[in-house]
């Protein structure tokens, strides 16, 4: 059009030209969206007052520059910067820059945007692929390695951190030291000299958990009671779970101990908790604060779990014992055994023209029939029980007799094993002397280039230290199972002077707690095992 009329058209080019000038810088000079990320990683004064700096700073320096725009300022606050997962702000401001709403991230240093070396380059790489500097130039390659190192170096801080601090509370719990969280424990509470303080109410609720456990209630049959009786729980809630109240009896704690390091932290950057079954040692603080139950009702409750929890099987006819799980309704369930394969019994309820009959009757010949047991007898519910009751009272009736055979049991129990002479302190002593010849024969060994004399002591020593090891280890145990036998054995007497001369209705708790085992013999006789190790034939009178 011009080359027809250039006389028109110049005059009106010339004159748009500064007009295009102005839009052309306006273009290139567009202000950039300009975004700053904050993060204290704990709720301390001082870096609240360090976050508060770090807010005030980006702000005046983003709206002081003409070249910048607000793009938004996210702040973490109290967070850890190991873990991009658990710090939302700056999960809302990485979905921003892939929105394309932020142009510059600013931050503090490496260590505020990430001290984990991974998550570090993840999300610069990531942000680099958009356009997005993250406060020193990342767009250029080279700044990968710049930012590699400077990633290590934070997380590396971390990992230091995190180290001095796990040193300090492991040397803690060398020292007997004692860190209770009170926030989720039942019937303690912080006292006024920062000791561990008893809450009386709850007290007797933990009392009363532990009693009615030995007593042979279920953890179901807690959790009901104390449902019934809106007890609250620690949550002030009036629901119970079984986690909880096994929680409550399985906790050393309870008894005025601590044991400390049962689980632990694998690393600063997952924070994945491990339970401790050996790769770090654990430390037990015995009576280090006020117990609400006693020592030995607290190791009764492990022995009674252990109990009903031993031969346990997921599959009914998979479990040897005839027993899937413990059956607390019925003490005869876990109690009552086949004279003949060792299988427990099990309550039948037979019905037929309109009649209940309660039979008891060996588990491993309802399910295989007579293909192991062959001739074990169906037993009438009343005419058991009434015999069970017939060898109590026959006992009971020679109470004093009794006694004095617990008694000379709990003797025995505590005497030591034959051919005993040595302690357990004089093995210690001697394995420390043998280990020491084994340090001077290995520096000798190391000085004379070794020979076979040195290979025959070497031996001679290492069996020796083996055998005394054995040795200790058999007294340990021994000293172990004859203070569950006398537990229980004391535990039996005294119920046995708390009792009637003479049982005459059937009791499912006094059952528990007097007999061991019942042994069917025939349709006839039945022995019958107490708990004070005395063994009673009584024949079924139907």
């Amino acid at each position: 059009m011009h080359d027809y009329f250039p006389s028109l058209y110049q005059p009106h080019i010339s004159g748009m030209r500064p007009l295009l000038r102005i839009f052309q810088q306006k273009a290139v000079k567009r202000q950039q969206r300009v975004a700053a990320y904050c993060r204290v990683s704990t709720d301390e004064e001082e870096q609240l007052t360090s976050y508060e700096a770090q807010q005030t700073y980006y702000t005046d320096k983003i709206m002081t520059n003409p070249d910048w725009t607000m793009a938004g300022l996210f702040a973490d606050q109290g967070i850890t910067g190991t873990s991009a997962r658990k710090r939302p702000e700056f999960l809302r401001m990485i979905r921003q820059c892939k929105q394309k709403k932020i142009d510059i991230v600013l931050t503090k240093s490496i260590s505020r945007f990430a001290r984990n070396t991974v998550d570090c380059l993840h999300y610069i790489r990531a942000l680099r692929e958009l356009g997005i500097a993250v406060s020193i130039n990342t767009l250029e390659s080279d700044s990968e390695m710049l930012i590699t190192i400077l990633g290590a170096f934070a997380q590396a801080e971390s990992e230091s951190i995190s180290g001095n601090v796990v040193w300090g509370i492991r040397q803690a719990m060398r020292e007997g030291k004692v860190a209770y969280q009170y926030k989720r424990w039942y019937a303690y509470q912080k006292g006024s000299d920062g000791r561990p303080e008893i809450i009386p109410e709850q007290a007797e609720v933990v009392r009363q958990i532990y009693d009615r456990y030995l007593a042979g209630a279920s953890l179901r049959q807690i959790k009901d009671w104390l449902e019934s009786q809106n007890i609250l729980n620690v949550d002030s809630k009036p629901e119970w779970t079984l986690g909880t109240i096994k929680g409550i009896l399985t906790n050393e704690k309870y008894c005025g101990d601590a044991l400390l390091q049962k689980t632990f932290i694998q690393d600063c950057i997952s924070k994945k908790v491990i339970r401790n079954t050996g790769q770090l040692p654990q430390y037990l603080i015995q009576n280090c604060h006020q117990g609400i139950v006693s020592r030995q009702t607290y190791d009764s409750v492990q022995a009674e779990m252990a109990r009903r929890n031993a031969g346990k099987s997921p599959s009914r006819k998979n479990a040897p014992t005839g027993r899937t799980s413990y059956a607390s309704r019925y003490a005869l369930s876990e109690r009552l055994v086949c004279g003949e394969c060792g299988t427990l019994y099990r309550r039948c309820v037979w019905a037929k023209n309109g009649r209940k009959r309660i039979v008891w009757r060996c588990v491993c010949r309802l399910d295989y029939g007579t293909k192991y047991c062959h001739n074990s007898p169906t037993l009438d519910e009343e005419p058991l029980q009434r015999a069970i009751l017939a060898a109590i009272n026959e006992a009971m009736g020679g109470r004093d007799e009794m006694t004095d055979q617990i008694t000379e049991a709990i003797e025995l129990e505590l005497a030591p094993l034959p051919g005993q002479m040595v302690s357990l302190a004089d093995i210690q002593r001697k394995i420390g002397e043998l280990e020491g010849q084994f340090n001077r024969l290995l520096e000798q060994a190391a000085e004379q280039m070794g020979s076979q004399d040195h290979i025959a002591q070497f031996q001679t020593i290492t069996n020796e230290i083996a055998a005394l090891k054995e040795q200790r280890a058999q007294i340990e145990e021994q000293r172990t199972s004859s203070a569950a036998a006398v537990q229980r054995m004391a535990t039996t007497a005294a119920l046995m002077e708390k009792m009637s001369p003479e049982l005459t209705e059937w009791d499912e708790s006094w059952i528990r707690q007097l007999v061991d085992t019942v042994k069917v013999l025939s349709e006839d006789a039945i022995m019958v095992y107490l708990r004070g190790g005395i063994e009673i034939q009584q024949s079924i009178k139907k």
